[in-house]
């Protein structure tokens, strides 16, 4: 069961992340950049979602999982304000972290349910990985159409075929890794 409380650390890390997303959202706006800024909403949003988990699911994170998950999507608003176009590694960075994180939720929900998390965590993350990129893709090619800039930038094959790429690396990580770094969200052994 989770903790009713978490401790002054615990409270002022995650207040942290929420503050940087908010520094990505100010500049966002400073730079009137509504892409940046939509996501650093969404990414805000997302921030609550580790904490309704535990609420609503009666599982408690350990601290390290708490930052792990927003880091990664800190990451991902920090990327909209360049570091995808200037830093050549940054995609492949926030693939491989999301993949995780997507992996890691297949991988416990799996289990719960007495399934096979290996197979869960590579189907979840393949088909989360796959639709993304098509989400990419027709938002980009939406947006063309109607004359507006795309909230998210299809840069051709060879850079979906790289995202895909690095989604196994985080899927492939959760395979090998998972049941000792989630043992606490997992069933009991009983």
């Amino acid at each position: 069961m989770a903790r009713a409380t978490r401790t002054p650390t615990e409270e002022a890390v995650d207040l942290s992340f929420k503050g940087a997303t908010l520094a990505v959202f100010v500049e966002a706006v400073r730079r009137r950049d509504p892409n940046a800024t939509a996501n650093a909403v969404l990414v805000f949003g997302a921030m609550f979602l580790p904490r309704l988990a535990e609420t609503l699911y009666g599982v408690e994170l350990r601290p390290w999982q708490r930052v792990y998950a927003e880091s990664a999507m800190l990451a991902h608003a920090v990327g909209m304000l360049g570091l995808y176009d200037d830093t050549w590694w940054w995609d492949h960075l926030t693939h491989a972290l999301s993949a995780t994180v997507l992996g890691g939720v297949a991988h416990v929900v799996a289990d719960r349910r007495g399934r096979s998390h290996r197979r869960c965590v590579l189907a979840s993350v393949a088909v989360g990985g796959v639709l993304w990129e098509v989400m990419e893709y027709a938002i980009h090619r939406l947006s063309d159409r109607l004359g507006v800039e795309p909230m998210l930038v299809y840069y051709g094959r060879r850079d979906t075929l790289g995202d895909l790429l690095f989604d196994v690396v985080g899927a492939v990580f959760v395979v090998l890794f998972g049941d000792r770094l989630l043992e606490n969200l997992v069933r009991d052994a009983d």
